[in-house]
């Protein structure tokens, strides 16, 4: 194993920049070269069927079955002119990844031979083998019924040569086994609570849509010495390593040049994005070595995350093309920044009007006060809830570790915000909308532009940020589904909008005024949300204390915040908002403990394996080669003066045999502890098991082989080092 490290470093060392060929074509011409897109369908589809489409995509019409057939061939002859010969259903079940199971287009001819078919029916199938996904126990194990059905607001797209056929995926029964399903149900409450609110201010609005713009971040490691490291194989990150001498304690890295053999890599993923329809905007360096961020335009939520779903799948197949190997695990090395996926939510109308954004006139900025204010009650009200869709074995491991997210939901909303707000409470003056926007600040450094302020500044430490005309949420981890937390924000969002219509048209229909109504009703829930509100520290101890007495959710176990989902009050805004029910979301529950319970029984398995296989007998070889020479120096030198002159080898003799002892008597209680859970049936009490007694000892014998790492010799050291695995690119 330590000539395969060395190898390695040889084989990453040597490798050079893969040149990419950009298209003839400007961007703006091959952006949807493979998507079945408006141009696509205006093409190959009779104008009739192309304006019923239209008319699903746009207004949310039921898609006529009618016309499954029209829109099938056009799909297949778009499909056949490229090259295609396979369709799958693209699905995305409750594993954090994507399902597709590819058909070839041929049918019997009845003849003897074949012909090339894509009917309408095929846009919604029986999948065959369903019981091989997680349900939570929505289904008997021995049933594998699951229905997929397209999604045709998710437009088709082609992968090499199959095309891909963006679906929902459900039970026998109708039960929702992905996260489409219920992505597609809250958007529809957020859509229909906010257009209800929007009419006091814009009655022509006719729809409200939820967009997002996700932040990718990620891990590059040559693929080299990715092979040499049997935990990141296996798991995904690295289960022990020692700092290496230099991390991220410079500002070099951050926004500093791209490495050339990166920059190639990006290049031609920006290339396949775009074809792919995914508008790609910033790539970038990030602030640990070797990690780097991707990020697009921001568009419909849906959309979004089909987008993101479908680039991470084509990051990992461009990055092993360049040599690579992608680390979209939420913490792969330990001492560093991990990565995240920031979450960029925000509400527009179907005219144009940004609900978070400040307008110029007081209703304008009453009406952003509202959305403002009610997305805050629909956080403040679900802030446990909200924790629990972003947390998972991997993103725990950068839950409250003074980094993105915090281990407390709280919101910054800038001190402009903040006073807005306090005036409001407080007075009963107009004046409190007349919001300055952006200000002018002029530079006395005459070749630098005027530059805008804007009406908030950042705050890194905030879980739930404003930032300008969309809040920010920057919990998300970054190999997570972003479905999970929009479900829950989308529909937190529906059901405070809803609460606040529901008692402003009671005020009204009492006769108060339309303008009052909104004000006394806004008065109350700026009141009420005041808890989530925090511009401070979140990193800080104080704030921890004053969460807790602010009645938040504190709780960092896993397994536990996980309860959340089956809190009587969430179980009330799903099913009240129509977007999940109970039965659904206890089954959801079971899949996430399941999981937890999967991630850490492996990473223990590859620990266990790794520190009696690789790093104990790598440490006694080397205190063999020590004792060796302490025999030797004392035949020359006699052992009084011996003693002197070895010293340090035979402390380090000692050390290492006093630390291979407690990994070894760490191990075997890993594997007794381990034992014990894996008995207990409950799968909730069971992941709360491996939580307080498997996780805890991976950290205490990880600390005993990170120091024998710097005892032992480089030269026999087997696993790749974090300066290597960090710094050749």
């Amino acid at each position: 194993m330590s000539n395969l490290r060395f190898k390695a470093v040889i084989s990453a060392s040597k490798k050079k920049p893969l040149h990419v060929e950009a298209p003839s074509e400007r961007p703006s011409e091959y952006y949807g070269k493979y998507v079945f897109n408006r141009a696509k369908m205006y093409k190959y589809l009779p104008s009739k069927i192309y304006d019923q489409m239209i008319n699903v995509i746009d207004n949310g019409a039921p898609f006529d079955r009618s016309i499954a057939d029209a829109v099938a061939a056009g799909m297949k002859q778009w499909a056949e002119e490229n090259g295609v010969t396979h369709y799958t259903h693209w699905f995305q079940p409750l594993t954090e990844g994507t399902a597709e199971k590819h058909d070839a287009f041929i049918e019997h001819d009845n003849k003897g031979g074949m012909i090339e078919e894509f009917e309408g029916k095929l846009l919604m199938q029986q999948e065959p083998d369903a019981s091989s996904f997680p349900s939570g126990g929505i289904r008997a194990t021995f049933e594998a019924r699951g229905y997929s059905a397209w999604d045709p607001t998710s437009p088709v797209f082609i992968i090499d040569d199959t095309l891909c056929i963006p679906t929902i995926f459900i039970s026998y029964t109708g039960e929702a086994l992905d996260y489409k399903a219920p992505v597609l149900r809250s958007i529809a409450a957020v859509n229909k609570a906010a257009t209800d609110v929007c009419h006091y201010f814009y009655p022509d609005v006719k729809k409200v849509i939820s967009n997002l713009g996700w932040e990718q971040e990620y891990f590059l490691v040559d693929e080299d010495l990715y092979d040499a490291r049997p935990d990141l194989v296996m798991t995904g990150r690295t289960l022990m390593g020692h700092d290496s001498a230099k991390n991220q304690q410079m500002d070099d890295h951050y926004f500093g040049t791209i490495p050339e053999r990166v920059l190639q890599f990006m290049r031609e993923l920006e290339i396949k994005a775009l074809e792919l329809g995914i508008p790609c905007k910033t790539r970038h360096n990030e602030v640990a070595p070797n990690q780097f961020e991707f990020a697009p335009i921001y568009e419909e939520t849906n959309l979004a995350i089909d987008h993101n779903m479908l680039l991470m799948s084509v990051m990992k197949r461009v990055a092993r093309k360049h040599g690579f190997r992608l680390l979209l695990h939420e913490k792969p090395f330990a001492g560093i920044n991990g990565s995240g996926k920031h979450n960029n939510w925000s509400l527009a109308t179907d005219t144009g009007v940004l609900l978070h954004g400040p307008g110029k006139t007081p209703m304008d900025n009453l009406r952003f006060t509202v959305f403002v204010v009610e997305t805050l009650m629909g956080v403040y009200k679900h802030n446990g809830l909200l924790k629990a869709s972003i947390m998972s074995a991997t993103n725990a491991h950068r839950l409250g570790a003074n980094e993105a997210p915090p281990a407390i939901v709280s919101s910054f909303l800038g001190k402009q915000i903040s006073d807005l707000l306090d005036a409001l409470e407080k007075s009963d003056s107009k004046d409190a909308f007349n919001l300055a926007g952006k200000q002018s600040l002029k530079l006395d450094i005459p070749v630098i532009p005027e530059l805008m302020i804007d009406n908030t500044d950042r705050n890194r430490t905030s879980p739930f940020a404003f930032t300008g005309n969309r809040f920010e949420f920057r919990a998300v981890g970054s190999e997570a589904n972003c479905a999970s937390a929009m479900i829950v924000l989308n529909t937190a969002v529906a059901e405070a909008l809803t609460n606040f219509k529901k008692r402003v048209d009671a005020l009204i229909e009492r006769g108060e005024e339309k303008y009052e109504a909104i004000v006394k009703i806004l008065r109350e829930d700026i009141v009420e949300c005041k808890p989530i509100h925090f511009d401070g520290n979140g990193y800080s101890d104080e704030w921890r204390k004053e969460a807790e007495r602010r009645g938040l959710d504190v709780e960092t176990s896993c397994p536990l915040i996980f309860d959340r989902y089956l809190d009587p009050e969430s179980i009330k805004m799903f099913e009240s908002m129509d977007v999940m029910h109970k039965h659904e979301l206890a089954a959801r529950n079971e899949v996430k403990w399941e999981t937890y319970v999967k991630k850490i029984q492996i990473e223990a398995r590859v620990l266990g394996d790794l520190s009696l296989n690789h790093i104990i007998p790598t440490a006694t070889r080397y205190q063999t080669q020590l004792a060796d020479n302490v025999r030797g120096m004392c035949s020359i030198f006699g052992e009084e003066e011996a003693a002197t002159l070895t010293k340090r080898n035979r402390d380090i003799i000692r050390e290492i045999a006093q630390r291979t002892e407690r990994i070894e008597a760490g191990v075997a209680t890993l594997i007794e502890n381990r034992k014990v859970a894996n008995r207990i049936e409950c799968v909730r009490e069971k992941a709360i098991a491996y939580h307080d007694t498997v996780a805890p000892l991976m950290e205490e014998i990880r600390s005993e082989i990170d120091n024998l790492e710097l005892l032992v010799s480089d030269e026999l050291w087997t696993l790749p080092k974090y300066r290597e695995l960090l710094f050749i690119r």
